[in-house]
């Protein structure tokens, strides 16, 4: 069985985790074959908005521990070779990344879902960091992440306290963008994709390089990095589809060119 799934629907991409008998817990085999789709299949320039999703009844459980034993190595080297590579591909892409938690959600899989760019959860879902249950420290970005989304206090209570936190919970503290009851969910994030994938894409990118910058950046280097990728943005085709339709007083159609 295949560790990951692809799949297409026009301009958006699928990339479904694909383990569902241990709730799509991580191993080497689904590491490589995540790295695959978001390095190859995601990268397609025909694919303008990337959905993440598990399998079965949950998103991800994080590592499988069983794994974890039974290939004892430097954790060090074991991260920089496996989430690494997945949790910086996501950031690179150009597009946008949505992550559609389907169910439970712990550990270093909650940090996969938090270094997407937006989240949608099913309101069966919960979140569990998980880490700090067996003595370890939040990793694969998930401190840089989570910090970010929810302020130093509150992420660091929430990481240390292990607690769950039900998907109408994770909306009012804005770490999803939006709950959807389960019998809808496959249906509201297939709409949900495809408005994102109808953006003008190269903006989407460029915007998102931008809030990426934005944390270490001085105001004068964010200005600066700002013109640069406006002056970029006004010669993209999109741009002009954009103006056009602004004074034609239409709908826009932007094709991501």
């Amino acid at each position: 069985m295949a560790e990951v799934l692809t799949s297409r629907d026009g301009a958006v991409l699928t990339i479904t985790l694909n383990r569902p008998d241990v709730f799509n817990a991580f191993n080497a085999a689904l590491h490589a074959a995540l790295n695959d789709a978001l390095t190859l299949d995601a990268t397609d320039p025909h694919v303008r908005a990337v959905v993440i999703t598990g399998a079965g009844k949950g998103f991800c459980a994080g590592q499988d521990l069983r794994e974890f034993q039974e290939s004892p190595r430097d954790i060090r080297q074991r991260l920089e070779e496996t989430y690494h590579p997945n949790i910086r591909a996501i950031r690179l892409l150009e597009k946008p990344v949505i992550a559609a938690i389907n169910g439970p959600v712990a550990g270093a899989g909650l940090s996969l879902a938090c270094a997407c760019d937006v989240r949608i959860a099913a309101d069966a879902a919960v979140f569990v960091p998980g880490f700090i249950g067996i003595a370890l420290v939040p990793d694969s970005g998930g401190s840089w992440f989570i910090h970010r989304l929810l302020g130093f206090a509150r992420a660091f209570e929430w990481m240390t306290s292990n607690r769950r936190l039900t998907a109408a919970e994770a909306l009012a503290w804005g770490l999803v963008a939006e709950v959807v009851p389960a019998e809808r969910f496959a249906e509201r994030t297939a709409e949900y994709a495809a408005w994102w994938a109808a953006l003008p894409t190269k903006a989407v990118g460029a915007t998102k390089s931008l809030f990426e910058h934005a944390h270490a950046s001085t105001l004068e280097q964010q200005l600066a990095f700002e013109a640069e990728l406006q002056h970029e943005a006004t010669g993209t085709a999109d741009f002009a589809e954009g103006v056009a339709a602004f004074l034609a007083k239409r709908p826009p159609s932007f094709t991501g060119a």
